[in-house]
């Protein structure tokens, strides 16, 4: 896809996060640290699924994929986000501003269906667990994360193609930290509206699509877990899904008030907010989420730690 548009825009100013100079240092050291932790984090999950073999599971084949792509996601825009806090003015050019959209689009996409994975993972882990093996296959686990890497690809596509399409007016300031659609879309000086109808399809296909499919698995695996006579049973039945609906909670719930105007606060303003918890904190809590109540990963942990004293 050639990145040029029939306007004569070239480039792009971010705004950022915050115009106060008070503000702009501990707020760049706030999301260095940030950012540090979210790469160590999900790089140290990463080589630990790969480097032990009694976490080559499904269920850790998913994760390794979330945390690849919550690693990817947050260095997509971070690095320019860091930039604006330390100069003044953040300036992106048009193609690299496209590109960010682009991977942005893809990676919050392609999380969508990883998430849905995942549900779908622990119905069958509870639900039809004497059929586990089968069903959740190397072949079928590899075909789940290639259809959720495709959907994100397709979807990315889509946005970042009627993105070039439009005309862009004389003013070039993205009230925003990244390039995302709706600030893009008001500084368009011709019509958006096949934007808002992409924008609307998209959304909602992979919101509808992935909040079914993970509802209806832990319908029925809520379902599965009232049939178990032992608490002890109900007790590591839930365990095993504490950790993903914390993740898909903090995902959908503040990537839905991204996008919701509460009467009380100017939405672009509520949008930077909400974004930045959807983008720099929850990659940040994932690996927490899922190590710090995990065994396997404690005991892969510790495997490693007596490697390396040995």
């Amino acid at each position: 896809m050639t990145m040029e548009n029939a306007s004569s825009v070239s480039e792009f100013i971010l705004m950022g996060l915050t115009d106060q100079p008070k503000l702009q240092l501990p707020l760049f050291s706030l999301f260095l640290l940030n950012y540090l932790v979210t790469v160590v984090g999900n790089l140290s999950l990463m080589i630990l699924i790969c480097l032990n073999s009694h976490l080559h599971t499904p269920m850790y084949f998913y994760l390794f994929n979330l945390s690849f792509i919550d690693l990817c996601y947050s260095s997509v825009f971070t690095p320019k986000m860091l930039i604006s806090f330390i100069s003044d003015r953040n300036v992106i050019s048009f193609t690299g501003c496209m590109s960010q959209l682009f991977f942005f689009c893809f990676f919050v996409n392609s999380e969508c269906y990883v998430l849905t994975a995942m549900a779908y993972d622990r119905h069958v882990a509870i639900c039809k667990h004497l059929l586990y093996t089968m069903a959740m296959s190397s072949q079928v686990c590899s075909l789940l994360m290639f259809g959720s890497y495709v959907m994100g690809f397709a979807g990315a596509m889509v946005h970042t193609g009627f993105m070039i399409r439009l005309i862009f007016c004389d003013s070039t300031i993205v009230n925003h930290y990244l390039c995302d659609i709706f600030p893009l879309l008001k500084l368009s000086c011709s019509s958006t509206y096949a934007n808002e109808i992409v924008v609307s399809a998209v959304v909602g296909t992979v919101v509808i699509v992935s909040s079914l499919i993970i509802f209806i698995s832990y319908a029925l695996i809520l379902f599965s877990i009232l049939h178990i006579p032992s608490s002890k049973g109900w007790s590591k039945a839930l365990s095993t899904c504490g950790s993903h609906i914390t993740t898909v909670i903090l995902f959908y719930g503040f990537g839905l008030l991204t996008h919701v105007k509460l009467p009380s606060s100017g939405f672009v303003e509520q949008g930077k907010f909400f974004t930045l918890f959807s983008t720099n904190v929850v990659p940040m809590l994932n690996p927490l989420i899922y190590s710090l109540r995990n065994k396997d990963v404690k005991i892969a942990v510790k495997k490693i730690l007596k490697r390396i004293t040995n």
